[in-house]
């Protein structure tokens, strides 16, 4: 009988392990994901491979070599070469992966439900959203790199990055004495949301290309309101470089659109730094909250040389990576504090 109940507990706890591996293996992979899509977009190879989910048909550029060397040849600065191809055939690969690694935490986590300990709704959820993700992934392709359709796939991804870290969170089972209260949780929801629409607004200026728009700081154009075409800008139907009646975007245009991401940017610090610096005397929080104040350093660092020494790759790179390091940080802080509360789904530290 003893020897049943060690090999049931044993089993427990290997099914435990293997899930809590599976969940942090795709929380890595998807924000590796999120940086090679940023890759991918800086790189313009979006439309390396302008069908889906083939590259002209095939499963890889190789196939497709005759049709890519033609359309490069026919424009040899388009968006189709060889390399671009890869760039973008690589990421949806990845993606599928992701896909796949995300079916198996669904199901891991609804056959072993009782031994983990909690429902997997949120499991279901990622992989609804992952569905999501995907389709947005296609229409990426053929609405032709449309800014409002690329800045909703960025936006969906961070989104699912933030669903597999509240399922890493929970897998840790971080719990310690209650140091913070609920309002705290408040306020990190808040800078959550901010985080969101920053997230947003910096999708908008990439997919408009309008990170140069201006190449002075704290300042843009000499001055601090410089003329700018708010209604163009940020019209959501229209093509990638116009605006809604089909002429090429504005000069006006694209400062709006950078006007408002930079200027945003100081609400998103102040909200976010002084929750941060707030949590760093709790034991729980301590750690996600001192990334966020190394993160928001970064960003400021990497966003004005982003502006200065006019969007090297290496940079905007790691400006989009920042982002979603604050995202993961700041979905932590929420998830522990929500534990804390008793609103979230308390697990027994380990």
């Amino acid at each position: 009988m003893t020897e049943l109940v060690t090999k049931n507990i044993s089993g427990q706890e290997s099914a435990r392990a293997r899930y809590r591996r599976l969940v942090f293996l795709t929380w890595f992979l998807t924000l590796d994901l999120i940086m090679f899509g940023a890759f991918v977009r800086l790189t313009d190879s979006g439309l390396g491979c302008p069908d889906w989910p083939g590259c002209y048909g095939s499963v890889t550029p190789i196939g497709a070599l005759d049709s890519i060397r033609e359309a490069a040849k026919a424009m040899p600065d388009g968006p189709v070469t060889l390399p671009k191809a890869w760039i973008e055939m690589i990421h949806r690969y990845v993606g599928a992966l992701l896909g796949f690694l995300i079916i198996l935490i669904v199901a891991l986590g609804w056959r072993h439900r009782t031994v983990l300990g909690y429902s997997p709704k949120l499991a279901i959820a990622t992989l609804i959203a992952v569905c999501i993700q995907g389709a947005f992934g296609a229409w990426t392709v053929t609405h032709q790199l449309m800014p409002a359709v690329v800045t909703a796939h960025l936006f969906g991804g961070m989104t699912l990055l933030g669903m597999i870290t509240w399922l890493a969170a929970r897998e840790r089972g971080y719990v310690s004495p209650a140091l913070v209260t609920l309002k705290g949780r408040s306020w990190a929801i808040v800078g959550l949301l901010l985080l969101a629409v920053q997230i947003v607004l910096g999708g908008w200026v990439s997919t408009n290309y309008a990170a140069l728009a201006c190449m002075d700081f704290p300042t843009c154009h000499g001055s601090w309101l410089p003329e700018m075409d708010m209604r163009n800008g940020f019209s959501v139907v229209r093509g990638l470089g116009e605006m809604p009646s089909g002429e090429m975007i504005s000069q006006t245009a694209l400062t709006a659109i950078h006007w408002v991401h930079r200027n945003f940017a100081f609400l998103v610090f102040a909200v976010l730094g002084t929750l941060a610096w707030r949590l760093l005397a709790d034991p729980a929080t301590r750690g996600p909250a001192r990334l966020v104040l190394v993160l928001l350093g970064a960003q400021l660092f990497t966003g004005l040389t982003t502006i200065f020494f006019q969007w090297p790759l290496l940079i905007a790179v790691l400006h989009n990576g920042g982002a979603a390091g604050l995202v993961l940080a700041t979905v932590t802080i929420v998830y522990r504090l929500s534990v804390r509360s008793g609103l979230g789904q308390p697990v027994q530290s380990r």
